[in-house]
């Protein structure tokens, strides 16, 4: 394929090596005239291991040239990979104005050149850039050659010092694109490259970069803190963090990455308190652990707001142990948001079948009596009845009968569904809703 690649900084002459090395023609773009003689020197602009000599091969076979003409890119190529920077001004909002410009040019290229071109977008943009910022700017300069645009967003994962090898062995590739044919021909780019092959909806290619990034810098002062907690009480920080690793069931692995409702129970609320006090007890500042709490709790408060949008009052209230196939209550954050809406005047029925008072003891007992002193008034043991109750139900925690839930509520019934059921959203269409749908 004849590839232009718009931006000849790290991850843009990363690609356009790459890419000539594994057999297309690419034509670099940058308005900097010393990168472009660099290349076309075959040195490349930037420090990057194996990164010179692939452009010093590509150059020599003729697989790799540069320009500064985004006209003369575009009437070469089928397909513009743009890789310009995106910093953050000092407010730490995006800069995208580099991206726009690019894709202003290469717009008015596209509607010089007449024909079928596809835009990809490398740049790392905020969810909303694609429709709000690339795709006007494209279409805009193109004019009546809009018809021949075709665009698509391609996160990279690459890492500085080790980018060569993380283009070769990519953990993902994602395409974001409104037309499926389109994600299949920027994933065919990468066909012979490892790891899976992800084509998905715009917004969602854009998100991935982001929630990637966020999740790293979360581990890095994740692992920080625990470390300076374990140092000041003259524990190992890296035997503990070896061991943590090595369990890739909960730790290292996909459990608890699905958002949804707050978490509860008697140990995790119980032992992050007790390690933020024991940090404050050895005047340590644990920013990231403290706030565990604080964001856990505002999982509480979206969900009273999201009732409050409804302006139902009656309320059907399905599974209130804070896990499904328990009857534990102490510190259910469902717990919470029933006690948060009885205070705010919702008249709600309860049902979970695990929860029987007459069976509850000790602490368990204790907690909820003390939390909701007349919630034998409002929990019943009849799915039917306290489903027929309310106007708008609420399906807390993800037991097995409420599965099937779609098949019983009413025409006229609402539903917000805090577990994230799976199938229940596609069963009850405009009917529903789920805390992070």
């Amino acid at each position: 394929m004849k590839i232009a690649v718009f931006g000849l900084g790290y991850v843009g002459i990363v690609s356009a090596a790459c890419l000539a090395r594994d057999g297309h023609q690419v034509i670099g773009v940058d308005p900097q005239p010393t990168k472009v003689d660099l290349v076309n020197g075959g040195q490349p602009p930037i420090i990057e291991k194996n990164v010179g000599e692939m452009v010093a091969e590509a150059v020599k076979t003729g697989a790799l040239r540069a320009t500064t003409s985004a006209a003369e890119a575009v009437a070469f190529a089928d397909l513009s990979l743009v890789c310009v920077g995106t910093p953050s001004r000092k407010n730490g909002s995006l800069e995208t104005g580099a991206v726009e410009r690019v894709c202003e040019e290469i717009g008015a290229a596209v509607g010089a050149k007449g024909r079928d071109h596809l835009v990809v977008i490398r740049s790392t943009i905020l969810p909303g850039t694609m429709r709000g910022v690339v795709i006007p700017a494209l279409t805009g300069a193109a004019g009546d050659g809009a018809k021949h645009l075709k665009v698509a967003n391609n996160p990279e994962f690459l890492r500085e010092s080790t980018a060569v090898y993380d283009y070769d062995n990519p953990p993902k590739t994602v395409v974001g694109s409104d037309d499926p044919d389109t994600a299949q021909a920027v994933l065919s780019l990468y066909a012979d490259l490892p790891g899976p092959k992800i084509a998905t909806k715009l917004e969602i290619g854009e998100m991935v970069k982001y929630a990637d990034n966020a999740w790293h810098a979360v581990k890095v002062s994740f692992a920080n803190e625990i470390g300076n907690i374990a140092q000041a009480v003259g524990v190992d920080s890296w035997d503990v963090m070896d061991i943590f690793c090595q369990d890739t069931k909960l730790n290292i692995s996909p459990y608890y990455m699905k958002p949804g409702f707050a978490f509860g129970g008697s140990c995790l609320p119980k032992d992050v308190r007790a390690l933020t006090f024991k940090g404050r007890d050895l005047d340590l500042d644990l920013p990231l652990l403290n706030s565990v709490l604080s964001t856990n709790a505002e999982q509480v408060e979206r969900a009273i707001e999201m009732v409050a949008d409804y302006g139902l009052r009656n309320i059907s209230f399905m599974g209130i142990s804070f896990k499904a196939g328990t009857d534990d209550l102490r510190e259910s954050p469902l717990v919470t948001l029933v006690e948060r809406l009885i205070g705010k005047g919702f008249n709600l029925k309860i049902y979970d079948r695990n929860v029987h008072l007459s069976r509850l003891l000790g602490a368990n007992r204790a907690y909820i009596e003390g939390a909701i002193p007349h919630i034998a008034e409002i929990l019943s043991d009849d799915l039917d009845t306290v489903l027929g109750h309310g106007d708008l139900v609420i399906v807390g925690n993800p037991a097995p009968e409420f599965k099937f839930i779609g098949a019983k509520v009413r025409a006229d019934q609402k539903v917000l569904d805090l577990a994230r059921i799976s199938g229940l959203g596609a069963e009850l269409g405009e009917r529903y809703r789920g805390i992070n749908w």
